[in-house]
């Protein structure tokens, strides 16, 4: 592994002493592909977390639009929304997600270039399964711009690095007025030193960056067609105050706030998305998603082994399944978590799946 941190430690002390000062671009993004060239490390086994996803894209096939197109029309709670010609961004806390009037088929083409002209490339890129996951990639504008870096330019630029790695991943599902719903999520990783000494570091999971994915969002709506202005103004749009808080139902935990079921499922959705879980399957008329969930760790000195399963022993432990189930009553929505026959659960994995999407969720 590329001891990027003290490398990039020596240098900005030098620019310090040379220009005075050095500014962090944190305004700006400017990917580049880890992959894209030997100038960039990734974080250990990290491109295993997510391989064995399985979406549906809710349609008439699993029963999703007649679901949709059977439930009243709800009064929308905690989210605000706005549109501008076919495009509108929908917001709960800090969770926002696209609407657009287009069958998916004519917005996964324009999604895909969207994500490789902001320097990424595609590590899953499965339109049948409406799911495509960028690899990891470095935001080269948070690197600071001094005087010694704008001298020697790109001759040394290897050497400088801000020790955080992000992908993205962009689900797209159908809605029962045959438009698009697009939601993208974020997962960061960080270089942190492993030692007193501080020469040796590892990768470790950051939290998710809600406005990172906000802005991506905002980019997005601009490759679909929003004039940029108006896309900085949808995307500004004052958050709707909204709670979640972990509960206890016939002696089971369970995660509670105010929505209704389709944002509830929306919501739930993202938050997976974002924490850690594998989605294997969906039953969006059951309100169920069957999920595994990785929790992330440290990079051990084993090499290969990046991440293990809630309760497992040893890298070799077989994965826990569980079921998520979202269930609804008018504007009010309880989230609890089965085990894989579907009885419910109060062990402690189940109680740490409980907080973490309680966590999300508020």
């Amino acid at each position: 592994m590329r001891h990027s941190l003290p490398r990039l430690g020596l240098l900005a002390a030098a620019a310090m002493v040379v220009s005075g000062c050095s500014v962090l671009q944190e305004d700006k993004i400017d990917y580049k592909s880890a992959q894209r060239g030997s100038t960039l490390d990734v974080p250990p086994d990290l491109t295993q977390l997510s391989r064995e996803n399985r979406y549906n894209v809710p349609g008439a096939a699993v029963s999703a639009s007649s679901f949709e197109a059977a439930k009243p029309a709800a009064a929308t709670v905690g989210t605000a929304a706005s549109k501008i010609g076919d495009v509108r961004i929908e917001r709960s806390g800090s969770q926002r997600w696209l609407v657009v009037d287009r069958p998916a088929n004519q917005l996964w083409g324009p999604v895909r270039d969207f994500w490789q002209e902001n320097g990424f490339l595609l590590e899953l890129d499965q339109e049948t399964l409406g799911i495509m996951e960028t690899d990891w990639a470095e935001n080269r504008a948070k690197i600071p711009q001094d005087f010694i870096r704008s001298a020697l330019g790109k001759i040394f630029d290897s050497l400088y690095s801000t020790g955080e790695r992000d992908k993205f991943r962009t689900r797209l599902e159908r809605n029962a007025n045959g438009g698009t719903e697009i939601f993208v999520t974020h997962r960061g990783m960080v270089e942190v030193y492993s030692t007193t000494e501080k020469d040796q570091t590892v990768w470790q999971p950051r939290p998710a960056d809600p406005e990172l994915e906000a802005e991506f969002l905002r980019r997005l709506m601009v490759k679909l067609g929003v004039a940029e202005n108006e896309a900085k103004a949808l995307s500004a749009s004052a958050p709707v105050a909204t709670s979640a808080k972990v509960a206890t139902v016939n002696n089971v935990p369970v995660v509670q706030f105010n929505d209704n079921f389709d944002r509830a499922w929306r919501r739930v959705g993202l938050s997976l998305d974002r924490t850690g879980f594998t989605v294997e399957d969906r039953n969006r008329t059951e309100g169920t998603y069957f999920v595994r969930y990785v929790e992330p760790m440290k990079q051990t000195e084993k090499p290969g082994f990046f991440s293990r399963m809630f309760g497992a022993s040893s890298p070799e432990s077989k994965p826990e399944r569980y079921r998520v189930v979202v269930r609804s009553n008018d504007n009010s929505t309880t989230v609890s978590v089965l085990n894989a026959q579907g009885q419910p659960d109060a062990s402690p994995s189940a109680q740490r799946i409980i907080k973490v999407l309680a966590d999300d969720l508020r």
